[in-house]
């Protein structure tokens, strides 16, 4: 197969592009190489790298050849730089995401599978399924439920097969370490490395589903190589159903060297997904152990 990947440099991105050059498909990898929160970007030699905004419709259509799978993962991921300028945040994520869209309608492309977020929960009572309400806190959040919309829609009006996976909080190798897209397990190890305390949030308690990039990859392919024809259309969600509390994350990697700050207004005390329907409908499962993961790498 040939592939197209967005954000294919990045943390998700470029795991999934080394996946798929070891499962054998050709891979075209589109980025512009912006976030912030990335020290490195990961481009694969194997690949076909371009460096390319998903605004550019004119160079986006240059390189779309012969595409037989897109996996979207491009995005402005900033929640502060969303709610400073929210303008921004809607014209990638949303006309970033159109563009992709119909390129994979004009040409008829057989699978596409877009990267959205837990955040479309907000403070929605845990475990979330992809049946509860939604309650975007931000314009990143409301963003990516815009995006699926839009993707249910051309899956309905033109029969485009399109699966949106719902990532909640994803760790693993080439996690950015600073910024505001950091997950909290990749900024402790930074921490860390440096000899400094680690800085809790709150008073630490507030618990999230982490789940590997290893696993999320194997989602992504799991969406794109689906032989049920109910899947498309439709929002999954990818975590793991278990949720760990940060301060026994902080405990586990650093032992009681930490300090409190400030909590963050609007964040969820808790959450969690609910993964049956994507255990029933993708055949998939996640594997890694978190705990375990953390202390293989101390």
């Amino acid at each position: 197969m040939k592939v197209l990947v967005t954000g294919g440099a990045g943390f998700i991105g470029s795991n999934l592009v080394d996946e798929l050059i070891e499962m054998g498909h050709d891979v075209v990898c589109v980025d512009n190489e912006s976030a912030e929160s990335s020290d490195v970007f990961h481009g694969n030699d194997k690949a076909e790298n371009h460096k390319i905004n998903i605004l550019d419709k004119e160079s986006l259509e240059s390189v779309y050849k012969d595409i037989d799978w897109v996996f979207h993962l491009a995005a402005e991921t900033r929640i502060v730089p969303a709610i400073e300028n929210p303008n921004k945040t809607f014209d990638v994520n949303v006309m970033g995401s159109l563009n992709i869209l119909e390129l994979v309608r004009k040409y008829d492309t057989s699978r596409i599978v877009i990267s959205s977020s837990s955040s479309v929960y907000g403070l929605g009572k845990p475990p979330n399924t992809e049946y509860h309400k939604t309650d975007c806190l931000n314009p990143y959040a409301s963003s990516k439920l815009c995006v699926e919309e839009i993707s249910s829609m051309y899956n309905k009006l033109y029969g485009t097969n399109v699966i949106n996976l719902r990532y909640f909080n994803v760790y693993g190798e080439r996690m950015p370490s600073r910024g505001q897209y950091a997950p909290v397990i990749g900024i402790f190890f930074r921490q860390k490395s440096n000899g400094e305390s680690l800085t809790v949030v709150g008073d630490g308690k507030q618990s999230r589903d982490f789940v590997h990039v290893g696993d999320v990859v194997s989602a992504n392919i799991a969406a794109a190589t689906t032989k049920n024809k109910f899947a498309f259309g439709e929002n999954y969600n990818v975590g793991t159903s278990k949720c760990h509390a940060v301060l026994d994350i902080a405990n586990i990697i650093n032992g009681d060297n930490y300090v409190f700050i400030p909590e963050r207004k609007g964040e969820a005390r808790s959450s969690v997904a609910n993964i049956n329907k994507t255990k029933e409908t993708l055949k998939w499962n996640p594997k890694v152990n978190l705990q375990e993961w953390i202390k293989n790498k101390l």
